[in-house]
């Protein structure tokens, strides 16, 4: 939604002046009478016409090409010439920028501020919609409910200042520059209504608020009390909101407050994202998982947080697989099917999304092993904006160098081929892959899944389903066989049992017989 126009925060906290209208009650008084003269803003902002403009300037530029080659007639060749030069040269130069302008969103496509793919269109409002607090442009104002928050982020930054025994305006004139930088970032139907300064102003708060809110989950015990007053009890909701795909900051933001304040990114970060990488397990397991360590990967550099936290949720591989061959997939692979054909569904151990696949090795049948999930509406939201990330930043993802860079949408893609009624939706919460009470229900489940039937491909999912359709086809005799037994099951059984008390009735009349 288009942000509003008005002032930015409550308490009349303006940084455009740095004199407040009063000593705001949220504020430490301190920080009430400050006096820092506005900076003049260095970037122009995108005007909407522009676009009309340049769109305009290309038509005529075809016009002109379709009329001049019918109108030769009535000029000399030399005037001709000249005329489709002076054009041919001012039309070249519109179609370049046009290039370059394409080619420079091209090239930041993994830094940029995406918004959600058409592809998932289908999903629940309530996986993409902020609760609680807006963390950038896309939701800023949509809702009263986000306000309060606002005034948090005010005592967020104050509190940043103080702990870096600095000013509050070096912290400003530290943010100004990057927030500069990464304007380009977002949207620019957005950012067309977004003044400098105000774009500014929310940088920086936000970038506070977050560099806050990850001291406050990974105990460090930095936190102000009054400010823990706001953040713990609302830890749940908060996460939530950054973690999804439309309510995230530029990263290099958050690290630019945090070297502000004396201390390591690198620490600060793998402090966080040891605690919070687990958010995907359930909150009542009784099975500890066989969890690997935390690897850090000082090479890797997010966008924002959720990309970081999505690196780290869902691991590296030890593993090299071959690349797999792309196919036409075209064969059912529902839970009841795959148990129909001796296929059976477990959850592994580790509960880490990149171990899925099909182990036939050292067993009579095999197992596709899955991480397990225990599905509510919040990791239901981590999933969809996790796969979210993947399919705005990875332009192929059979060409991808690191196939775990698609691994959230193979995992899902895979739960959704397995579940078309809600009898499969129970299947899979009999095998173990849906855990814990609390969650979706099996309807709601369903209709979750069925939103990712049209994701694309990744390798994982592509490996998986033709390593089960190589087993179809290499164990064809005793798959029938197996569909045979699992559809008449009943039927068996009831044969088996009705030979039995044959069988117990004549021993009973043979051991009768002998003892006359």
């Amino acid at each position: 939604m288009e942000p509003a126009a008005t002032a930015w925060g409550p308490c009349g906290f303006q940084l455009a002046s740095w004199i407040p209208e009063e000593p705001a009650a949220c504020l430490p008084e301190e920080y009430t009478s400050i006096d820092m003269p506005p900076v003049t803003c260095g970037l122009q902002a995108y005007q909407p016409e522009s676009r009309g403009v340049l769109l305009q300037q290309l038509v005529e530029y075809y016009n002109y090409y379709s009329a001049a080659s019918q109108h030769n007639a009535n000029y000399s060749t030399g005037e001709s010439k000249a005329m489709i030069l002076s054009d041919d040269s001012h039309a070249s130069s519109v179609v370049k920028q046009v290039m370059d302008e394409f080619e420079d969103h091209i090239g930041i496509m993994k830094h940029k501020m995406h918004r959600y793919p058409a592809c998932l269109g289908s999903v629940d409002q309530a996986y993409t919609l902020p609760k609680i607090v807006a963390i950038g442009p896309y939701h800023h104002g949509s809702r009263d409910k986000l306000k309060q928050a606002e005034m948090v982020k005010h005592a967020a930054a104050c509190h940043c200042v103080r702990q870096s025994c600095r000013s509050l305006e070096d912290l400003y004139g530290e943010v100004v520059p990057v927030a500069d930088s990464v304007r380009c970032l977002y949207d620019k139907d957005v950012i067309a209504g977004i003044s400098c300064e105000d774009f500014r102003h929310m940088m920086f708060f936000d970038a506070c608020f977050l560099v806050q809110y990850m001291l406050m989950q990974a105990y460090t015990g930095n936190v102000d009390e009054s400010l823990n007053g706001f953040l713990s009890p609302n830890r749940v909701d908060i996460f939530h909101d950054v973690m999804l795909l439309e309510n995230q900051l530029p990263w290099k933001l958050v690290e630019t407050v945090i070297r502000f304040m004396r201390m390591s990114v690198s620490s600060t970060s793998k402090a966080f994202v040891r605690v919070m990488r687990h958010c995907m397990m359930s909150d009542d397991r009784h099975e500890l998982p066989q969890q690997k360590p935390l690897v850090w990967y000082s090479t890797y550099k997010p966008p924002h947080l959720l990309g970081l936290l999505r690196y780290y949720i869902v691991g590296r591989s030890d593993t090299e697989f071959p690349k797999p061959k792309s196919a036409n997939i075209s064969f059912s692979v529902s839970a009841m099917e795959l148990a129909e054909i001796g296929i059976t569904l477990t959850a592994n151990k580790t509960m880490q999304l990149i171990d899925m696949g099909l182990n036939q090795k050292g067993i009579l049948f095999p197992e596709l092993s899955l991480a397990p999930l225990s599905l509510n509406r919040y990791r239901a939201s981590y999933l969809v904006n996790m796969a979210a990330f993947e399919l705005c930043t990875v332009k192929s993802f059979s060409a991808a160098p690191d196939e775990e860079d698609s691994a959230v949408c193979s995992y899902l893609l895979l739960l959704a081929k397995l579940v078309y009624t809600e009898e499969d939706v129970h299947e899979l919460r009999v095998k173990g892959l849906l855990q814990g009470g609390g969650g979706l229900t099996n309807q709601e489940a369903l209709r979750f899944f069925s939103s990712f039937q049209g994701l694309r491909f990744g390798p994982y999912y592509l490996r998986i389903m033709l390593q089960i359709q190589n087993y179809r086809e290499s164990s064809r005799m005793k798959t029938k066989s197996l569909a045979f037994f699992h559809k008449h099951k009943g039927t068996i059984a009831k044969v088996v049992t009705g030979i039995g008390v044959v069988g117990g009735i004549i021993g009973t009349l043979l051991s009768v017989k002998k003892s006359l």
